[in-house]
């Protein structure tokens, strides 16, 4: 259940970027286009399906979009592994770990956004003013989601490793209740639980993944639903649509923060905050070698740490059939 964030409240308990991790799917919600082939897509609340439909990219389909919603990245990869999702958008760590665990999937498109969104916040009064005296603090993160590496990329810059925290795997949900009771000490989270934070006053940016996290998000596919010609079809212009919807936030800003508020019920004030920070940066990349390395750093990291079981070969998971026109994923994200 979704609620209106008031100061002192819970957080309310969305997996809206596409970064967490844990929760389960829920059930089909919708289908669009009509036509003999059908494309089973896996989105987040206020993801893929609300985008393409405030842009007008769900017009004119010439095959069917069977919308299934879920949590956050790991279920969705779950389905996309099981066939029971064709291809879904997930942020830069649940591949690691879908990779890590063997699972069947490709890495077919990508978008390089800023990383401001992903943050370490303290409380407004905490005397901590860089993250270098994290040291021997108590940090909550959720295991397994993009903020559990840019906490761990940000200690590595000061100077520090994740033994020299005391790291409480916490969901945002828990975390926020620890974090406003004064239970730990620092919070790394990600949009839009930072401009919620930021919004209402209840804590302040120590630190952001800007230099230290690569700021991508995936669309992931399952490599039978590519081996499929039609399928395959269906998959490229998905792609397309999903792309100019894409550029179409940058600069409808407040258009999409008023859909995106009423499909999430964030505040209307939070939902353009995290547009304005992270969702309209977004620019369309290439799978390409850069985009693989740099995964691969964040795979090496987690294997370092034992938190994924054997080391992963990230080039084995992308499917680069899609890239033709598009720029570097090193090219800057939008301003």
């Amino acid at each position: 259940m979704r609620r209106r964030l008031v100061p002192a409240a819970a957080l309310l308990p969305l997996s809206l970027l596409l970064t967490a991790c844990g929760g389960n799917s829920a059930a089909n919600t919708d289908i669009d286009g009509t036509g003999s082939v059908t494309l089973d897509v896996g989105d987040q609340k206020g993801g893929s399906e609300a985008v393409l439909r405030a842009a007008g990219e769900l017009k004119n389909l010439d095959y069917k979009i069977r919308w299934s919603t879920f949590t956050s990245g790991p279920p969705l990869l779950e389905a996309v592994n099981a066939q029971a999702v064709d291809i879904g958008g997930v942020g830069n760590t649940p591949p690691v770990f879908a990779a890590g665990a063997g699972s069947k999937i490709s890495v077919v498109a990508a978008w390089h956004g800023t990383s401001k969104g992903d943050a370490i916040l303290v409380p407004g009064d905490s005397k901590l003013t860089g993250p270098k005296q994290l040291k021997g603090r108590s940090v909550a993160v959720a295991q397994g989601s993009s903020a559990h590496y840019q906490l761990i990329a940000s200690l590595r810059a000061a100077g520090l490793s994740l033994s020299d925290v005391k790291v409480k795997y916490l969901q945002p949900a828990d975390a926020l209740a620890a974090f406003t009771s004064g239970k730990v000490d620092a919070w790394a989270v990600w949009d839009p639980y930072t401009s919620q934070i930021l919004r209402a006053k209840q804590g302040r940016v120590l630190t952001t993944g800007e230099g230290v996290t690569n700021g991508l998000t995936f669309q992931v596919a399952a490599p039978s639903a590519l081996k499929d010609t039609k399928k395959g079809a269906a998959i490229k212009d998905y792609l397309t649509r999903l792309r100019r919807a894409t550029a179409w936030v940058h600069d409808h800003q407040q258009e999409w923060a008023e859909v995106w508020a009423k499909d999430t019920g964030l505040p209307y004030d939070v939902a353009l905050d995290s547009v304005k920070r992270t969702n309209s940066t977004r620019v369309a990349v290439a799978v390409d070698k850069p985009l693989i390395a740099s995964e691969q750093q964040i795979a090496d990291a987690f294997t370092e740490l034992k938190l994924i079981p054997k080391k992963v070969a990230f080039a084995d998971f992308v499917d680069t059939r899609f890239n033709a026109g598009l720029s570097p994923s090193t090219t800057p994200a939008k301003d």
